[in-house]
């Protein structure tokens, strides 16, 4: 392979240098992608992990609350308080562990890690809704699991509020009372209507997606070269730094975007995900982001002696750039401090492209901050990445 492309770039010699350069980066091009077909396993890892990541991660990687294990601890025995125990067992949200009258008893299912929940209904619940109007019942949350017992009693809350409704309702039927209208709150989602936790998880998994292929790739290339000594035969040829570091970077460019479309037809099969903006626009951001992500992954690899090295460092930055670009927890919700840090998180930028795009249909003029962004960053790192690499011999 070196020995043919030796050749190829030796008979090239009288033409221009620019014409040169394009037919040494042309080759260097070709041998990569025939080393990359060679390989038994990188043929099958890109095509095997986009569709697990499609598939598998939307459904596991979900912030919603299902499943909330609740124990009833009914101190009334009523037939109102009863029907309350109904109404919390049929919805979806909740799986009634048992009902009883002692609260130790409840207790330890808490203890147990089997409990996330208490409902306690105290004495008298039937008598003071049915008397007064309002009864009170306490909701007792494990948060050992801060977002599940938060949003567990939440739901609890809303199912309990219901249902005081629901009986008041009744109430002034048999009495023949006039129903007085009070404040109502009609909640309109926008973007996300029924607040389905995979639509907002599927465009930011393609970003994941696309940082572990492309930028990890890259990363063990220029390694796996000086590991086997066949960078000695690149660096005896005429093959300029720029040359080089462009013809490693084009080929997962172009990786990059078949992935994403193979993304964009996963999508919109399983979850009838369609962009509600242009494809362009997300086209436009990922060859700036896949330049961005793959500069980084070369700057490693120039800078690693061993592969073992240039994973561990690819792996570090990696896990602090997805924690920090707003994938699970937004980035206003983090310390002001860690905001600051985020403005320099290239995967920050692609997720807000890809969500804003996808769900509200923004065009490049209501991207021109996070598109300017991975344009610096593109250029910083493969610049930074032409400097580093030291061409000897």
């Amino acid at each position: 392979m070196f020995e043919y492309l030796r050749n190829m770039i030796n008979r090239h010699k009288k033409t221009g240098k620019t014409g040169q350069n394009f037919k040494i980066i042309g080759f260097l091009i070709e041998k990569e992608f025939k080393q990359l077909k060679r390989n038994s396993f990188m043929p099958k890892m890109i095509l095997v992990m986009p569709c697990m990541v499609m598939l598998v991660f939307p459904w596991a990687a979900n912030m919603e609350v299902k499943n909330v294990n609740l124990y009833v601890v009914d101190n009334d025995n009523s037939l109102l308080s009863e029907r309350l125990v109904r109404k919390i067992g049929a919805s979806e949200y909740f799986c009634l562990n048992g009902v009883t009258a002692s609260w130790d008893e409840a207790m330890k299912g808490v203890e147990r890690g089997k409990t996330d929940a208490i409902l306690d209904i105290p004495v008298h619940f039937e008598r003071d809704l049915v008397r007064d109007g309002k009864a009170r019942v306490l909701v007792s949350a494990n948060t050992v699991n801060g977002t599940r017992g938060l949003l567990g009693s939440s739901y609890l809350s809303a199912v309990i509020a219901d249902y005081s409704t629901e009986i008041l309702k009744e109430k002034r039927s048999y009495t023949g009372q006039q129903i007085y209208s009070s404040i109502q709150i009609i909640p309109q989602n926008r973007f996300n209507p029924y607040l389905d936790y995979k639509v907002f998880m599927v465009p930011a998994l393609m970003v994941m997606l696309m940082t572990m292929l492309c930028g990890f790739l890259p990363a063990l290339n220029i390694v796996s070269e000086k590991e086997s000594g066949t960078i000695e035969q690149i660096n005896v040829t005429p093959v300029g730094k720029f040359s080089f570091i462009v013809a490693k970077l084009l080929p997962y460019w172009i990786i990059g975007f078949l992935i994403l479309t193979f993304c964009f037809v996963l999508a919109w099969i399983v979850y009838g995900l369609i962009p509600m903006g242009n494809l362009s626009t997300i086209y436009l951001a990922e060859a700036l982001f896949v330049l961005t992500i793959s500069g980084l992954g070369l700057v490693i690899s120039n800078y690693s002696g061993t592969m073992q090295q240039a994973m561990f460092v690819m792996y570090f930055f990696v896990i602090i750039l997805m924690l920090m670009s707003g994938l699970f927890t937004p980035v206003r919700s983090m310390p002001e401090w860690a905001q600051w840090i985020t403005v320099f998180n290239p995967l920050k930028y692609f997720i807000e492209v890809l969500r804003f795009v996808y769900l509200k249909g923004s065009g490049i003029r209501e991207l021109i901050p996070q598109l300017g962004a991975l344009v610096s960053f593109a250029l910083f790192l493969n610049l930074l990445a032409v400097w580093s690499y030291r061409k000897t011999g």
